[in-house]
């Protein structure tokens, strides 16, 4: 009789669960479906969290924004063909705005897909990814699946950070080895993000020329809230005396409330200045590509950045730095004291602080009119006085005029405390940078979402709702895209492109849910409603009622939507 051995197997699902659990992945966000169903089952089982969502778009959303806030690269995970393509969205906007970001999918079987022999939702995923993606990966074999991982989270994270594709076919994740076999394999990755020291050389010309300035400007991007060197940017902010702008996602490296903000004077110290530093800043069409009316008279950059590609993108850099923002601002703060830079004098801080003093009255006299119903900037006052309690809430913010009126009223006085729709402006991140948050911070969310801006994602009020996610959604509900005013020029039914349905009751969709929903008509009905749902920490949705003729067609993106001129 012979004697049969007991070998002791595992899979290609545990083998991926594995492998995210020895690089300290705990969360993953995803719908399930063929052929990763299970995959979600006993990833929940090995004690990782699974946060299922009713769109995958939404899904690679939270994924991106949890690797913005942590710098581990958040997972998305997807069925085939088209719950891929509705991920790749998220994927292609996470690499626009270097957030890292792994999308794993299931996939048909390649020789099937190779032939085009019609497979179950047949796609040759891997090159679909690949311009859209910072890098695309494919694991065939069960032994791969440890170095496969590994080498995602690596490019996700390295460098300028973005999003990684990471194809798995059908077959790989039922395929078997012998469980040491797949423990050895394994990899854990070692120094993800090594620092990257500037040249002394550069460091030295960038100090030169701000020795030289009259005029200096400090830009802070999101990079620079990315980096999580907070405490060396706001020393090299007050030790200079430089005034600073924080694009939006910058918002809170430094409180709104600073002294040295010259954000309510942002058209004159962009216009005026003469060197300006970049930190974690692109001069794309956020910034009028760096050049134009917008920056007035000729000015030289100094600029900080990881990517030696970026330098150069729109206008000449006098002073690169490359390397880590961290390393490049510690740097210069070490270069500081035998520099000879002198702070600022009055003749650029004062009229700075005189046109700032200005601005802010005229904001002042904004907020605080009597109009009924509510416009964006009543509304807003409302918000921004209940959150000045809650500095710790983070603010989702999505819109055409929602989102422009929002960034300039709304103060920030926490880093990584503002999303919104970043470098590509696109709408429907909403809810799924919301979950993402809560997720990820175990922190109160406040979402604050035109009502088309939200329609793209708005079915996740469930998942928030599933989840017990402490989510308070305020829908500025003017009737329509930009405003609800349109009407259809041949008389016909149908209501006009931009219009949706009159006085809708967008609180009625959480109730549904067991969500609880509150509809605000006046500030005081929105400070009430506001400050019952941020401390009741459940689900919660606002509906503002905002004059349908308040906005501006495409916000202060007028420019770039382009209108018939035939009558």
């Amino acid at each position: 009789m012979t004697n049969q051995v007991s070998v002791d197997v595992t899979d290609g699902f545990h083998l991926v669960i594995d492998a995210l659990k020895h690089n300290d992945i705990t969360t993953i966000f995803g719908l399930v479906g063929i052929p990763i169903t299970d995959l979600a089952r006993l990833a929940q089982a090995e004690g990782m969290r699974f946060i299922g969502f009713r769109h995958e778009q939404n899904a690679g959303n939270a994924a991106a924004i949890a690797g913005y806030m942590t710098q581990k690269p958040g997972i998305c995970l997807t069925v085939s063909a088209p719950g891929f393509l509705n991920g790749l969205t998220a994927l292609a906007n996470a690499t626009t705005n270097c957030f890292p970001m792994i999308l794993i999918s299931g996939s048909s079987e390649r020789e099937i897909v190779d032939l085009q022999q019609g497979d179950y939702e047949e796609m040759d995923q891997l090159n679909a990814a690949k311009p859209y993606a910072k890098a695309s990966y494919r694991i065939n074999k069960a032994e791969d699946i440890g170095i496969g991982v590994a080498r995602a989270i690596r490019a996700a994270v390295s460098g300028r950070p973005g999003g990684v594709y990471l194809d798995l076919p059908a077959q790989l994740l039922s395929q078997t080895i012998e469980a040491g076999h797949g423990k050895r394999s394994l990899v854990k990755v070692v120094d993800p993000v090594p620092r990257q020291i500037p040249a002394p050389d550069s460091v030295q010309r960038a100090l030169e020329l701000l020795k030289g300035a009259k005029k200096p400007l400090i830009l802070l991007g999101k990079g620079a809230a990315y980096a999580q060197a907070d405490d060396d940017i706001r020393a090299l902010v007050e030790r200079t005396g430089i005034p600073y702008l924080p694009m939006s996602m910058a918002k809170g490296l430094l409180p709104d409330t600073h002294a040295q903000s010259a954000s309510a004077a942002r058209s004159y110290v962009l216009a005026e200045a003469d060197v300006v530093v970049l930190i974690g800043a692109r001069l794309n069409w956020l910034l009028s590509h760096g050049k134009g009316k917008t920056w007035g008279k000729p000015k030289q950059f100094i600029q900080i950045d990881i990517s030696p590609t970026e330098i150069d993108s729109n206008v000449a850099i006098a002073a690169p730095l490359i390397g880590d923002i961290g390393s490049c601002v510690a740097a210069l703060l070490d270069g500081l004291d035998g520099a000879g830079i002198a702070k600022p004098d009055a003749e650029w801080l004062g009229p700075i602080a005189e046109r700032k003093e200005q601005n802010m009255a005229k904001m002042a006299a904004l907020l605080n009119r009597d109009s009924v119903p509510m416009n964006f900037h009543t509304a807003l006052g409302a918000i921004r006085d209940v959150l000045k309690q809650h500095p710790d809430i983070n603010l989702v913010n999505e819109g055409a005029n929602t989102l422009d009126y929002a960034r300039s009223i709304v103060d920030q006085y926490q880093p990584r405390k503002r999303f919104d729709s970043g470098t590509w402006g696109i709408m429907g991140i909403g809810m799924g940078y919301a979950i993402g948050a809560a997720v990820v911070s175990g922190k109160p969310v406040v979402a604050i979402e035109g009502d088309s801006a939200f329609g793209f994602s708005g079915m996740e009020l469930e998942t928030i709702c599933r989840y017990e996610l402490p989510v308070t959604t305020i829908i500025f509900n003017n009737n329509g895209v930009y405003r609800g005013t349109d009407v259809n020029p041949t008389g016909g039914k149908d209501v006009a492109p931009t219009v949706f349905v009159k006085n809708a009751r967008y609180d009625k969709m959480i109730e549904a849910f067991g969500g609880i929903g509150y509809h605000a008509t006046t500030p005081e009905e929105l400070t009430r409603a506001l400050t019952e749902a941020i401390a009741a920490g459940k689900p919660a949705l606002i509906n503002a009622v905002i004059d349908e003729s308040a906005g501006t067609e495409s916000g202060r993106l007028t420019n770039l939507n382009p209108q018939s001129g035939k009558k």
